[in-house]
């Protein structure tokens, strides 16, 4: 782990979690494509608004990242690199975009926590992620639904 502030937290977590000692070293990253996002979906996950996060499989796909799995940890960082908090994911389905509802939305707490504000918030995202690989979102896009705890912050 080469981020410092990354790397203290996680130490400080093993501290006090020592049955988490052996576990894979976690990623490190921030959620977002921009300042504002990271920052702005960093503050949500703090403070425990945000529960959930949302990725494409194509992006996924095509930056050759393995999909997220029950037990990860994951620190989260702001766009700075500076570590807010660590969570560990809970749980993790595969749904097409058009079957995302109203409670997941309110899960990943972005906007005014709606379907409709949820939905603009990631066709955007989307739209952007897929641009590189020269592929647009679809309605029927596979989403990969990740939810998640706070463990320390």
């Amino acid at each position: 782990m080469e981020n410092a502030s990354a790397r203290n937290m996680w130490g400080d977590y093993l501290k006090n979690h020592l049955e988490d000692v052996f576990h894979e070293t976690p990623k490190t990253i921030y959620f977002g494509d921009n300042e504002q996002d990271a920052n702005e979906n960093a503050r949500l996950i703090q403070s425990g608004a945000k529960k959930a996060i949302s990725h494409s499989l194509l992006g996924l796909q095509n930056r050759n990242e393995p999909l997220p799995k029950i037990g990860d940890y994951i620190v989260v960082t702001n766009w700075s690199g500076e570590a807010q908090c660590i969570v560990a994911t809970t749980a993790v389905s595969i749904k097409p975009y058009f079957s995302i509802d109203s409670t997941y939305a309110q899960l990943e707490a972005n906007g005014d926590k709606s379907l409709d504000s949820w939905k603009k918030y990631h066709w955007d995202f989307f739209t952007r992620e897929l641009q590189e690989f020269k592929r647009e979102p679809r309605e029927s896009m596979i989403v990969v639904c990740q939810h998640f705890k706070v463990v320390n912050s």
